[in-house]
């Protein structure tokens, strides 16, 4: 009887396989084994090749995307002028001649006004009220719609931190010292500066050493010890000054060509909404790290003169931020409702800060 029952098991098994009552069915092994769409993708900067904080977020979003897609997207990164100016990411990333771009929204307020918003604020919201405005206030979606007829996607990518107020080659002792001064300093930051009577110029970072040492400037911001040490400031100009009031929390951004965005399955563009938020994060923790010893290393091994620029000064930046948010605001609808939203949340999350950061601070 055994050997009657074993037989017509494999008799049952043998019709199942034959009528496709299997597992797998070949249709479905073929799809299996099919080869997935891989995609190549350019991302230009506005910052030189695996520069410290800056240039480093970029490529850790390359590795970040390569991994987690197994390959099937692969992000190969260029620096300032590799393909094309720093100035020009915008550009390139909106007729689609890159897929992708990291850089400042500071830099496009030539063609887009409301976009240094999206960047910093002369005494606003510093990188973590600003990381609360964007993900989960109106934020991103404003900074979205302001990019959408460019065909570019916004994302957050990465901030220095509080910065420092710059080198200068001479002392300010007073507000009449900024009278004429050639320094480098762009978006808002720059017409703030105008207002008082300094004269802003625009350059990108590998510009900088140079333009100072030659005297072409005669004082320029960065970021901060950090990067500042690194591209060798402190031997063109002897004055440091905090604080910077001029980019309280610089927001970067990672910006996306809408037509290559769309053309990837949804899995690969989670993976890009995933891997900007992670590198937006890590850009800051690695500034939190490094500063301080960046610092000390500027004041005990290099002399650097190291002061908090005057109250006058100060007071009338302050003043001239104020005229020029409302300018802006006159002259640009779209700036306005931006900056509407922003001013809003700031307002409240400032109220709060003063009773949970600002007292913790004063007290510890």
């Amino acid at each position: 009887m055994k050997y009657l029952r074993l037989l017509l098991i494999l008799s049952t098994a043998i019709v199942v396989q034959a009528c496709g009552g299997g597992n797998q069915s070949p249709a479905s092994s073929d799809t299996a084994s099919a080869p997935q769409q891989t995609y190549n993708w350019k991302l230009v900067t506005s910052w030189p090749k695996n520069f410290p904080g800056l240039g480093k977020g970029p490529e850790t979003f390359a590795t970040y995307v390569n991994e987690m897609s197994g390959g099937r997207l692969t992000v190969t990164v260029y620096g300032a002028g590799e393909l094309v100016p720093g100035f020009e990411v915008f550009n390139s990333v909106a007729n689609g001649s890159a897929e992708m771009g990291h850089a400042g929204a500071y830099y496009w307020k030539g063609s887009i006004p409301a976009a240094p918003i999206f960047s910093a604020i002369p005494f606003g919201m510093n990188a973590t009220e600003m990381n609360a405005w964007l993900h989960y206030g109106e934020g991103m979606d404003l900074w979205r719609e302001l990019y959408a007829p460019f065909g570019v996607i916004p994302f957050a990518g990465g901030s220095s931190g509080v910065q420092m107020a710059g080198w200068f080659k001479k002392e300010i002792n007073s507000l009449e010292d900024l009278q004429g001064l050639k320094m480098r300093i762009p978006g808002l930051g720059g017409e703030v500066f105008k207002r008082v009577g300094g004269l802003p110029i625009t350059l990108t970072g590998g510009e900088l050493f140079t333009s100072l040492q030659s005297g072409a400037i005669d004082a320029t911001e960065w970021v901060g010890p950090y990067n500042d040490l690194a591209f060798g400031l402190h031997k063109a100009a002897n004055y440091y000054y905090h604080s910077g009031w001029h980019e309280p929390g610089t927001t970067l951004e990672f910006i996306v060509n809408e037509e290559a965005y769309a053309s990837l399955p949804p899995d690969l563009q989670k993976i890009i909404e995933v891997a900007t938020r992670a590198v937006n994060q890590d850009m800051l923790d690695e500034y939190t790290a490094r500063n301080h010893s960046a610092l000390q290393q500027l004041i005990n091994e290099h002399g650097i003169d190291v002061r908090p620029l005057p109250d006058d000064v100060m007071q009338a930046l302050k003043q001239a931020t104020a005229e020029v948010i409302a300018q802006e605001r006159a002259d640009d609808p779209m700036f306005d409702k931006i900056y509407a939203s922003y001013d809003a949340f700031y307002q409240n999350v400032k109220q709060y800060h003063k009773l949970s950061e600002q007292a913790y601070y004063n007290n510890r």
